[in-house]
């Protein structure tokens, strides 16, 4: 009998820890973190700035499930993607093959992105920006235009088939925010 007793208490002691623990939210918390759905956002376009990281230090700072991919951003390094394919006399066919090798791995990364933000300064011309908004566009892919009121005009297709538009990666992050939690 005093077994069945001291069993009892036991099992309540641990029922209760077990209500304690979910109730306090540790470990519902972290189930849910671990369930939940990691969003993967490509970012694309200028790379003069940080913008890239101020949008993942705020998507840091806000908690969200989200997972940053990007081109190479360092300039020479990409103007030099496919140099060890051999040299080239010519400044068209050195950049030619460092574009289609560059392509590998921006084709690549924005057919796996959930979402995709694409960043025009208006220091450059950023036709790079402008073909990968296109790619998402034909993909049917979600991307999201980042860029000053300044330069709307000679966007306005690009933006016509953006699903956002913000001015700041602030805004970019509160639109992620609202996209990617419940």
């Amino acid at each position: 009998m005093k077994f069945v007793a001291y069993a009892f208490l036991f099992l309540g002691a641990l029922f209760g820890c077990l209500v304690w623990v979910v109730c306090s939210g540790g470990y519902l918390k972290g189930f849910m973190m671990e369930n939940m759905m990691r969003w993967t956002v490509y970012l694309s376009g200028e790379i003069h700035t940080n913008w890239r990281e101020q949008i993942i230090s705020g998507a840091e700072q806000a908690g969200l499930p989200v997972k940053f991919t990007s081109a190479v951003i360092e300039h020479e390094a990409s103007d030099a993607a496919g140099d060890h394919l051999g040299g080239e006399s010519n400044a068209y066919w050195r950049d030619h093959k460092s574009a289609k090798v560059n392509a590998i791995r921006t084709k690549s990364l924005i057919e796996n992105a959930d979402i995709v933000v694409v960043r025009f300064g208006d220091k450059y011309k950023q036709w790079n920006a402008a073909f990968d908004a296109g790619y998402c566009a034909a993909l049917g892919k979600p991307y999201i235009t980042l860029h000053d009121e300044t330069i709307v005009h000679p966007l306005k297709e690009v933006d016509a088939a953006a699903l956002a538009w913000a001015q700041s990666p602030k805004q970019v992050v509160d639109v992620l925010t609202y996209v990617v939690t419940d």
